[in-house]
């Protein structure tokens, strides 16, 4: 059986729709230079795509989310593109956001319309996943309150502040996971500013996450939105300077679009 032929059967058998030049060597058993000869023709006549160096997929496979988290070690889909995946936004990301600890940066991949947008965080950030898809196509991606969590930690990933808000008002939350990962992510501005929300949006079940809160809430005053001027009324309670109305607050929470 040639090169190409064996390739093509391990592929096959295994229901590979996306594979490396390491998968490869360590299940053909063949050399490094046959493989790169046999992958060299392969993708030249269009049977497979290069995703990048050392990765393809086969031809027809485009799902952007498992493309996405196999060109990261660790880590998985998150912030505006989680956020709309879990129904909490209607605006639509034209960019597929990954949360890793070693790649940043755009790229795109031939054939995929999106563009791949790596955000790096520190390892001990890399919390709060869970397995969508099924079988040979399964992602990791941020559950619902890692998402919000991450989206304040990291708000320009997100689509701003206006949807952010709208969010965690339209999100059912699990107030004891909230507080797992703000410990992980360990921001303790965005874990104040959730809390002012919490309690301004009546949020319920949020008593264990408001005690965490407190306790970590240091002197320290930050802006409520952390991209406008640290301008407006100090709420001594959190610690914020309220630097948008409590009333467009609640506005932008309720609004539909």
């Amino acid at each position: 059986m040639n090169p190409q032929a064996t390739i093509l059967n391990l592929i096959n058998e295994n229901h590979w729709d996306v594979f490396s030049l390491a998968m490869l060597l360590k299940e053909t058993g063949l050399s490094k230079s046959s493989l790169h000869s046999a992958l060299w023709y392969l993708t030249n006549n269009k049977i497979i795509v290069q995703i990048e160096k050392g990765k393809y997929r086969r031809r027809h496979f485009t799902d952007e989310n498992v493309i996405a988290c196999f060109m990261v070690p660790d880590g998985g889909i998150a912030y505006w593109s989680a956020l709309n995946a879990h129904g909490l936004t209607e605006q639509f990301p034209n960019k597929i956001y990954i949360q890793n600890s070693r790649r940043r940066g755009e790229r795109l991949v031939f054939g995929i319309g999106s563009a791949f947008h790596f955000v790096t965080v520190k390892p001990e950030k890399l919390v709060g996943y869970k397995t969508m898809g099924y079988g040979n196509h399964t992602y990791a991606m941020t559950d619902i309150e890692k998402t919000i969590i991450d989206c304040f930690d990291l708000p320009q990933h997100a689509g701003g502040y206006n949807e952010i808000i709208k969010a965690f008002n339209k999100a059912s939350l699990s107030a004891r996971k909230l507080t797992t990962y703000c410990k992980a992510v360990n921001n303790i501005a965005v874990t104040k500013r959730l809390a002012y929300l919490a309690e301004l949006l009546n949020k319920p079940k949020m008593e264990y996450f408001l005690r965490y809160a407190a306790e970590v809430c240091n002197e320290k005053y930050n802006p409520f939105d952390a991209s406008l001027p640290a301008k407006g009324k100090y709420l001594n309670k959190w610690k914020l300077i309220l630097n948008m109305d409590e009333e467009e607050i609640l506005e932008i929470a309720n609004s539909l679009y």
